[in-house]
């Protein structure tokens, strides 16, 4: 007397791709969304300085070859 297992019933499933008729005025408006969201690049972006634990690991694995402290690129992360 113990738990039987459940019977597995096959089920069949039809998966069809029917795409159904899209507005023209609907999909242009779409489409030009889409590209000002996606297609935005900002003017003067801001540089960023990473934190502090992303500098020590690419420090120890030699990906970082130069001194963040160098006066000649100061200018780049203000």
């Amino acid at each position: 007397m113990g738990n039987k297992p459940a019977k597995q019933e096959k089920k069949e499933e039809l998966m069809l791709k029917i795409v159904p008729p899209l507005d023209r005025a609907y999909t242009r408006w779409l489409a030009r969304d889409l590209e000002r969201i996606y297609g935005f690049t900002p003017r003067n972006p801001r540089a960023i300085k990473p934190p502090d634990h992303y500098i020590e690991y690419m420090r120890m694995n030699g990906l970082l070859d130069l001194d963040l402290n160098d006066p000649d690129l100061a200018h780049l992360f203000k």
